[in-house]
């Protein structure tokens, strides 16, 4: 993770909105990032409690 990073994409969200959701998979019993961290830490440090994502199929590894 890289706080110049989220603090960019934070600015950018506050000015554009989030262009590009997080996605997300399904375990059964919760969700699990698969990919958008810097994402959902701007959000987060934006102090959103919700957030824009793709359900997605993947397998783990």
């Amino acid at each position: 993770l890289h706080p110049e990073t989220v603090r960019h994409l934070a600015e950018d969200i506050l000015e554009n909105g989030m262009k590009t959701p997080i996605q997300v998979r399904h375990d059964g019993k919760r969700h699990i990032l698969v990919e958008g961290l810097h994402r959902l830490e701007a959000a987060r440090w934006l102090g959103e409690t919700e957030i824009e994502a793709y359900l997605v199929q993947a397998k783990r590894h």
